[in-house]
């Protein structure tokens, strides 16, 4: 049985997560990374993804993140989400309603900063889609 180590997920609105895991997979700007027991101390920034947690008994919760940082230190590793939700609460009909706003965003955009901003949101949109799946 792998150790387990400290992990917290924070948002703005909530605590969404603190126990103790044997691993966390997470979506880091330069690419995904898992962090285990022992993992040397680093902080890195995030983008929009699936952060993957395992638990002691072996059960994961996936978790879609838009942004933010992660830190990971002796004491264990805390991630601060811009955003954070369960994937099983992301409703797939509600997030295709929102990517076919967001694109009419990007086509209506009048100039590049609007255009850039909206691009950015679609993008993130699909993200959180893609998560679920289905």
């Amino acid at each position: 049985m792998a150790d387990s180590f400290q992990f917290d997920l924070v948002s703005p609105e909530r605590l969404l997560l603190s126990e103790a895991v044997t691993a966390v997979n997470v979506p880091g700007t330069e690419g995904y990374f898992t962090v285990m027991a022992k993992h040397a101390p680093f902080m890195t920034t995030l983008k929009p993804g699936v952060v993957v947690v395992t638990t002691d008994a072996g059960t994961e919760t996936k978790i879609f993140v838009v942004g933010g940082f992660a830190d990971v230190s002796e004491g264990g590793f805390t991630l601060l989400a811009e955003r954070a939700t369960l994937v099983e609460d992301l409703d797939p009909a509600a997030l295709d309603q929102q990517i076919k706003d967001a694109e009419e965003d990007v086509a209506d955009a009048t100039d590049d900063v609007a255009r850039s901003k909206a691009q950015l949101a679609l993008a993130q949109l699909r993200e959180a889609r893609a998560a679920v799946g289905v």
